[in-house]
């Protein structure tokens, strides 16, 4: 073992007293055991199916129980501030998609990609811009149902975007002092120092050629490396068509566009059949047809696709009876329930039957037996056996489970309809919760925080949406991930394979620039980036210190080095959130991440000797 300044411990002559020796033993033993403790990890998560949180956290309580880990340190990953401001991050996000100011970023932003290399264009350079000024783990947070949502309506899986959405994050991070964490515990650790700090830019010289050829390598090779499996519609198909009725709402988004601008051509698992417009019909309904105010659309698909046809801006529910319910709508939800031969409705259509007089519930959709119904939804006339999609209050589930009329009555979990009339606010508050938080007002922890509290305050999300949009196995995976990183750290493993990798390169600057990289690199894939630049900050400060050279260069490595957590899941919180998300195995990170790897190390050897000399 090595001190701090690489030179090597002169031991006094003397015998070590049997409390050390027993002391030392136990330390090395318990090293072994977390290095034991990761490698198994890694390898349960390479070689089966099992979920993530299960196998991290299955690790934390071994090295709990054999006394490697106490209460305290095993459980800090729970009170870690960036898994409370994910948490937070979630409700924001399940308050812009209730709003629909989700699909409007859709729709504006992302567009209709024509294929996935086109696809991961639209992604990862706004992603990475964005990372750059604002910390890439919320920017990940924010958008991975966004990203989810649109592969699923652009029929592209969402395997092959969400790793880019992530490495993209984590590469448009590397370019300024506030992109990660990581950079401003450096920062902290050089003033701590007596050095100065970084500056906003200083990052950027090497950053910005790392994340160039990061970028282009995810756009040349990412359709080829990453695994193609389809998550959405494809997976679970219906076999039920429901009847769905629209209308573009005056003054809306939609009215005057086509059908192709609108976005409403190709939708995945729903088509629009016909229109009715001002007495007559349009049968064959053309890309280039151009949509009317109080245009009524007459759509057939899958109940996944009628729900999301509800949250599109600009169609609002052809059903006037609608808006007569008692409740506001943002206090309804979406049900399902089949029509009973001793339902007193049958025989006569929705409309005539006064089914929102009956039972406090208006019909959105119908479908009945696999046959598609060529009606509008209020001249529909029922019949036994119809499946019926409501909307309601939440105690019509409770009132018509047991009723004679109904066969089958459910709820759809997480169906609250939209709550358009508050997307303006939704967006204010994510507006004031990004500058907050980028000029340093807040922190992200805090700015999150209140801009959850304001959706729910605002009414922008309910509560229970609210509590069921936390993704709390992704919680648990992030917080024992940091109990591993806890474990290599108290135990001195992480510290005594930096400290005996680094002084292999010898005298020449530029081999221990190269090594110190990828020695932060090595460490980031299996502890956090944030604990890997606190144990080697001060062997990169002996390094220079070593061979009368700057320190700046070696900092630049280890900040580069730090971040490129790209070659597994658990070094880095983004790589996570989008492992069970994309169905994602151990191994698509490696086969991706390792190369991606190598040539971010190759352009910060090469360029940071360049811009930052010895």
């Amino acid at each position: 073992m090595l001190t701090s300044d690489l030179r090597p411990i002169r031991r006094a002559p003397i015998l070590a007293s049997p409390h050390r020796v027993r002391g030392d033993i136990q330390v090395i033993f318990q090293g072994w055991l977390s290095v034991a403790a990761v490698a198994a990890s890694v390898f349960v998560l390479a070689a089966t199916n099992v979920a993530p949180y299960l196998v991290l956290l299955g690790a934390v309580v071994f090295l709990l129980l054999v006394g490697v880990l106490t209460p305290a340190t095993a459980l800090a990953g729970f009170a870690n501030e960036g898994v409370i401001t994910v948490a937070a991050l979630f409700v924001v996000a399940a308050a812009l998609n209730e709003t629909g100011a989700f699909a409007s970023l859709i729709r504006h932003v992302l567009g209709r990609p024509v294929s996935v290399r086109n696809a991961q264009t639209r992604l990862v350079f706004p992603v990475a811009f964005g990372s750059a000024f604002l910390n890439n783990t919320p920017v990940v947070a924010m958008l991975m149902p966004v990203v989810t949502d649109w592969a699923r309506r652009t029929r592209i899986p969402a395997s092959q975007l969400l790793i880019p959405l992530s490495y993209a994050a984590i590469l448009g991070g590397l370019c300024t002092l506030i992109g990660t964490s990581t950079n401003l515990i450096v920062h902290g650790l050089l003033l701590d120092a007596g050095l100065p700090g970084l500056r906003m830019f200083d990052p950027t010289s090497v950053g910005v050629p790392c994340a160039l050829a990061g970028v282009a390598f995810l756009l040349l090779f990412g359709k080829r490396l990453l695994p193609d499996r389809a998550v959405g519609l494809e997976l679970h198909p219906d076999p039920r068509e429901f009847t769905l009725e629209m209308v573009v709402l005056p003054g809306g988004p939609l009215a005057g566009k086509t059908v192709e601008q609108a976005g409403l051509r190709h939708l995945p698992g729903i088509y629009l059949m016909e229109i009715h417009r001002r007495g007559h019909v349009v049968p064959v309904v053309g890309p280039s047809e151009r949509l009317d105010a109080d245009d009524q659309l007459i759509f057939v698909g899958v109940v996944d696709s009628v729900m999301d046809l509800q949250k599109m801006p600009g169609l609002v529910p052809a059903r006037q009876q609608l808006f007569k319910l008692d409740a506001p709508r943002s206090e309804r939800w979406f049900a399902e329930a089949v029509v009973s031969p001793s339902c007193p409705l049958i025989g006569k259509t929705i409309r005539d039957g006064r089914f929102r007089t009956h039972y406090n519930a208006v019909v959105i959709a119908v479908a009945r037996n696999g046959a598609r119904i060529r009606s509008r939804v209020g001249d529909i006339t029922l019949h036994p056996g119809d499946v019926l999609l409501l909307e309601a209050l939440p105690s019509f589930v409770e009132q018509q489970r047991n009723s004679s009329d109904f066969y089958l009555v459910s709820r759809f979990e997480n169906s609250a309809p939209p709550r358009h009339e508050r997307q303006g606010v939704s967006l204010a508050i994510f507006a004031g919760m990004v500058v907050a938080a980028a000029t340093g007002i807040l922190s992200m922890l805090q700015a999150a925080l209140v801009a959850a509290v304001a959706m729910l305050a605002t009414r922008c999300c309910s509560d229970e949406t609210a509590r069921r949009s936390i993704d709390w196995t992704l919680l648990i995976a992030i917080a024992a991930s940091f109990g591993l990183g806890n474990a290599l750290d108290s135990t001195g493993a992480a510290r005594a394979f930096a400290e005996t990798m680094i002084p292999l390169a010898g005298s020449d600057p530029r081999l221990a620039l190269a090594m110190l990289f990828l020695v932060s690199a090595a460490l980031s894939a299996i502890v956090t980036n944030n604990a890997t630049a606190v144990l080697v900050f001060p062997i990169a400060m002996a390094t220079a210190r070593e061979l009368q050279a700057d320190v700046m260069p070696f900092m630049m490595a280890l900040l580069m080095g730090s971040s490129a957590s790209f070659a597994t899941p658990l070094g880095y919180q983004t790589n996570l959130m989008v492992y069970g998300a994309g169905r994602y195995r151990f191994v698509d990170f490696l086969r991706i991440g390792i190369p991606l790897t190598v040539l971010v190390w190759i352009v910060t050897t090469v360029i940071t000797p360049w811009m930052w000399p010895f």
